[in-house]
């Protein structure tokens, strides 16, 4: 007989793709192998991210897609995991009585019981834990890419943002012994990785609680992050080091100083505004303030040569007035962002946002976003032309997805190139997973073209140093 298939549809974050793969390495060393798509596969597994509110009717979008197919074969399993099945729970099943499975963001390491159960049973087996039993990483995964891994460093998130439900979906934040990041980092090197991205819900506060549980002798010289940032500089063969998402309350210089002194730290910084109004953000309860923001953007670029500095922002939070919205507008144009990610905000049941006053009408949000998007994308296209000329270092990542004849990689401050592929004209021999230099030579908002050249790299160029006049 040929060996059960597997198709996994993943929404949402960094963190659920890194889920997917361990989900997929689990159901791998369960026998199943990958399917083309929904139609061909024994098993599907969708990966839910609650986030957003569209992330429901993504979901049960698909789900009413599969569900012909279940009842044209009633033996396929259908599978339904992560943040919006921990925070719906049985609703999941009420809605779609043809998931034979639904499991929390807790408990993925009990997918082969589950499914063993879900065969013995005619009813949906739900199972949500309240607290986590391992970490991810601990399971099996089966990485879409060869030249990089994403590594989980801590999950839950101990913030109170009110806008978010993260914290209530994983839990408090708990964060993984520095030793034994480094040894999966250094299997993945072993494997051909290139490249890991460092993953928590707020990675720069990794570590807090295990200097809690043990102090040790005397007061440290360095934040525990910062700590792992200098042992993954020593390991051998590792060429690029990414982190996503920090806070902004928790950075501090010695980070700073690490991303500039470690080689293989790329020179890329993800700063969450959410905000430029005072007002909100205390709203939001983000423990920082518009200046204080603004002088980090300003440490990161004095400490670290040509840095990149990318946000998210969320547009018309309740109670966001239009002077709030032109006071965020204003910080976006002092710290003149690389690249932004702008959501227009949306209630998320459990949140307090959610119960505040002061929501506003939908054709509001939807103008003040368009406005935003419009400075930030023109912010973009200014920041990559300011690279345009010089050579820099790319790591390719295969065909673009939009012209096959060329080959798209990621600069170190991890802006999007596309080169001439060798069905395009350009070298020979270019593949996945290579570290090449390319001359930039013209750049659009969202990325650049360029040429893989035989010249040394140029650094990075940095955007300007916030002004310091003060804020309105």
């Amino acid at each position: 007989m040929s060996a059960p298939t597997y198709f996994i549809r993943t929404f949402g974050c960094q963190m659920n793709e890194h889920d997917s793969e361990r989900a997929a390495g689990v159901l791998e060393t369960m026998g199943y192998r990958p399917a083309a798509d929904m139609d061909a596969a024994d098993l599907v597994l969708f990966n839910t991210c609650a986030v957003r509110e569209n992330a429901d009717n993504k979901l049960y979008g698909q789900l009413s897609q599969v569900k012909p197919l279940k009842q044209a074969d009633p033996e396929k399993t259908v599978v339904v995991g992560g943040c919006l099945a921990q925070k719906d729970q049985d609703a999941v099943a009420e809605k779609a009585p043809w998931v034979d499975v639904v499991y929390g963001t807790h408990n993925m390491g009990r997918l082969p019981e589950l499914l063993s159960q879900a065969d013995s049973t005619h009813l949906p087996v739900v199972e949500i834990l309240e607290h986590t039993e391992m970490f991810p990483s601990a399971l099996p995964a089966r990485r879409e890419v060869e030249h990089h891994a994403w590594v989980s460093i801590s999950i839950g998130c101990n913030n109170t943002c009110t806008f978010c439900i993260v914290p209530m979906l994983r839990g408090p934040e708990k964060s993984r012994k520095l030793g034994e990041i480094v040894s999966e980092v250094r299997e993945l090197v072993a494997d051909g990785v290139r490249e890991v991205s460092l993953l928590g819900q707020n990675v720069n506060s990794y570590g807090r609680d295990l200097v809690f549980a043990d102090p040790g002798d005397g007061p440290r010289n360095r934040t525990m992050f910062a700590e792992l940032l200098y042992a993954l500089g020593e390991v051998d063969g590792l060429e690029r080091v990414r982190f996503t998402s920090p806070h902004p309350k928790d950075f501090t210089s010695d980070v700073f100083a690490a991303m500039r002194d470690i080689d293989n730290v790329c020179e890329q910084l993800h700063l969450p505004l959410q905000s430029g109004s005072d007002r909100i953000l205390k709203r939001m309860q983000r423990s920082y303030r518009a200046q204080r923001f603004l002088d980090l953007v300003a440490e990161a670029r004095e400490t670290i040569p040509g840095v990149a500095i990318s946000t998210d922002i969320i547009v018309g939070f309740p109670g966001e007035t239009e002077e709030d919205f032109e006071s965020t507008l204003a910080v976006v144009e002092q710290a003149a962002f690389d690249a932004a990610f702008t959501f227009e905000y949306s209630p998320r049941q459990g949140t307090a946002a959610a119960e505040m006053d002061g929501h506003l009408p939908a054709d509001v949000v939807n103008a003040r976003y368009q406005r935003l998007a419009g400075l930030t994308r023109d912010l973009s296209e200014q920041a990559n032309e300011r690279q345009v000329g010089t050579v820099q270092e790319l790591l390719l990542e295969g065909p673009s997805k939009k012209d096959p004849t060329k080959l798209s990689g990621r600069t170190r401050t991890n802006r999007l190139v596309h080169v001439p592929g060798p069905d395009g004209g350009g070298l020979a021999g270019l593949a996945a997973g290579q570290l090449v230099p390319a001359r930039l030579d013209s750049a659009r908002a969202n990325y650049l073209l360029g040429e893989v050249v035989d010249a040394a790299c140029d650094a990075p160029v940095g955007g300007p140093r916030p002004m310091t006049t003060a804020l309105r």
